[in-house]
């Protein structure tokens, strides 16, 4: 085979590569689109479109530097489709000093892993000093505790926060403006739950849902991994792989039901919505899209400049803590806060009401 038959050769195998590399991509794109339980695949894509456009950004420079224009269209154009998708991770905006000083409602939510289980209810307090530093006037928790050794939490956050809807043991809101009404749902066979409480801000009545949803069950498949390694069972990396992706299968599952029940009781509210919480899910995906519905990503509208990623306990930085609001209102600002008391980062936005 001649030099030129090898180049040709290759040539098609990059070409076939990039074609297949565009197609999976708009797969993953549209995968948020499709319930977890009908279509898996297209579903699972939605979760790795950040290396599928790396990658269609190499295939981009290896056509462009092989001067083949024609080729380079397909990752180009497969890039510039990904604009919205990469508008929910990054923001290329400056920081504005004006939208700080302006007025406004804010909204945090955080989830503070049972303050780490401490005694002392330092980590409690340090939060809540926090929270008062950054002028927070509506703060939703999960995986909340309100006893830190002899410290009741609740107690010691009504100075700041003069009223609390309670929902399931881990799920509050704390609020410094009247909370008129307020109502929890628990999910089936799971410890995750979701609530609402309507607030009255100067007149304006608004309904703030709290959403904590299914774990990505990850940890525990390896948790039991390790259990059952350190007790002298022998374990393959096969088998590891298996259980990971059946749990995450399975998480993925239940999170789609429960974003469901959760979209449908917003569907139902006639007053102006904010949605916060712990969806333990990414952008674009069906979760992600299901909460999200007609209403607004913060993040999108006014997040600072930057890499936006929520959860800081794994190896992989992911955006799984949101703030939604209804159109009739506008943002302001929206940021993370650098905490290191929990496996996750508090979210803060201000709005226009």
């Amino acid at each position: 085979m001649g030099k030129l038959a090898v180049y040709k050769y290759i040539s098609l195998l990059f070409l076939i590569a990039t074609i297949i590399l565009a197609i999976f991509t708009f797969v993953g794109l549209f995968g948020g689109d499709a319930n977890p339980v009908k279509s898996t695949f297209s579903a699972m894509l939605v979760y790795v479109l950040p290396l599928l456009i790396i990658a269609n950004v190499v295939f981009l420079l290896f056509w462009i530097i092989r001067r083949r224009w024609h080729w380079a269209l397909i990752p180009l154009i497969t890039i510039l489709c990904c604009i919205p998708y990469i508008g929910t991770l990054y923001q290329f905006g400056t920081e504005s000093k004006e939208a700080n000083a302006k007025g406004g409602l804010k909204i945090a939510t955080y989830n503070v892993a049972m303050f780490q289980r401490e005694t002392t209810g330092f980590i409690a307090q340090d939060i809540l000093s926090q929270m008062k530093k950054q002028k927070v006037d509506i703060l939703c928790l999960q995986e909340y505790s309100d006893k830190s050794g002899d410290q009741i939490n609740s107690e010691n956050y009504k100075e700041y926060f003069p009223y609390i809807a309670v929902g399931r043991q881990d799920m509050i809101i704390f609020s410094r403006y009247p909370i008129t009404k307020t109502e929890k749902r628990t999910f089936e066979q799971t410890n995750n739950s979701t609530m609402w409480a309507d607030i009255d801000v100067n007149g304006t009545e608004l309904r703030v849902f709290n959403v904590h949803l299914e774990t990505t069950g990850i940890n525990g498949a390896l948790h039991r991994a390790g259990k059952a390694i350190a007790a002298g069972k022998k374990v393959t990396e096969n088998q590891i792989l298996n259980a990971v992706y059946d749990n995450y299968e399975i998480g993925m599952i239940a999170r789609a039901g429960q974003a469901n029940v959760v979209a449908n009781e917003m569907r139902q509210s006639d007053k102006p919505l904010i949605v916060c919480g712990d969806f333990n899910d990414v952008p674009y995906s069906y979760v992600y899209n299901t909460m999200l519905g007609d209403l607004v990503d913060g993040f999108k509208e006014c997040g600072h400049s930057g890499f936006m990623y929520t959860f800081r306990g794994g190896r992989k930085p992911v955006r799984i803590d949101y703030i939604f609001h209804d159109k009739s209102l506008r943002g302001i600002t929206y940021y993370k806060y650098d905490l290191s008391y929990s496996d996750h980062f508090p979210i803060f936005m201000k709005l226009e009401i």
